[in-house]
């Protein structure tokens, strides 16, 4: 599935590449919020807890490159973005901090509004890297969490460009169904013992700066009056 997506993708870009009225890319980073994520302690004796956990969202972070190809006021922008995702779930002995690295492809139709305003929505590939829970058993090799059973979420959000900068807001949702697995969290330090992740999905709000590199109408702008800068 992960080549068929790949092949899809670059097949699609190719076409509309050539169709575009304008293009320009860039490299982006920021911070995102996570949200999500629930454990329900296995209550198998009366020493441990049979309680229900849900995260607390924490600040992560990203970078990545787009690309933007304009048609009039519509504009198709894939994008290539690595993130690191965390969320914090309190126990009763102390917190345990659930780390996500993931690399996501989002292919995102938009609209221009007016003047530096764009909205946009669409779909984003995601490749799950790593996924570890705090605490749990064994310390040296915590097993790999399984965040989602489908590779999709969806995306919505806004940006605004002002010369070479701009500033992007979205959201960003799981299309994966919640899927229950077993972990086993060490009792003494967290105050919870075996226990099920009902669901290990995360949702994010992310905010980031963009930093245009090139585009196809400044760079013919500019080689008309002679010069060699893109920006």
């Amino acid at each position: 599935m992960n080549k068929l997506v790949g092949i899809i993708l670059i097949a699609f870009f190719s076409l509309t590449a050539v169709q575009a009225q304008e293009f320009k890319f860039g490299v982006k980073g920021g911070l995102n919020k996570t949200f999500g994520g629930q454990i329900t302690g296995i209550q198998s004796s009366s020493i441990y807890t049979g309680d229900t956990f849900n995260a607390e969202g924490e600040i992560g972070f990203h970078g990545g490159v787009w690309t933007q190809l304009s048609f009039g006021r519509f504009f198709i922008r894939p994008e290539v973005v690595y993130s690191k995702l965390e969320s914090r779930f309190d126990f009763p002995n102390r917190p345990a901090i659930y780390n996500v690295d993931e690399l996501s492809v989002p292919f995102l139709v938009g609209f221009n509004v007016w003047g530096p305003l764009d909205i946009y929505a669409g779909p984003a590939y995601k490749k799950v890297i790593d996924a570890r829970m705090e605490g749990t058993e064994p310390l040296d090799n915590p097993p790999l969490i399984v965040v989602q059973n489908f590779p999709l979420s969806a995306q919505v959000g806004a940006k605004v460009e002002f010369g070479s900068f701009g500033l992007d807001v979205r959201y960003d949702r799981s299309l994966a169904t919640e899927e229950a697995q077993t972990i086993d969290i060490v009792n003494s330090t967290y105050g919870i013992n075996r226990a099920t992740f009902d669901d290990a999905r995360l949702h994010q709000v992310i905010v980031s700066l963009t930093i245009k590199l090139f585009d196809t109408e400044n760079a013919g702008k500019r080689r008309r009056k002679g010069g060699s800068c893109y920006f």
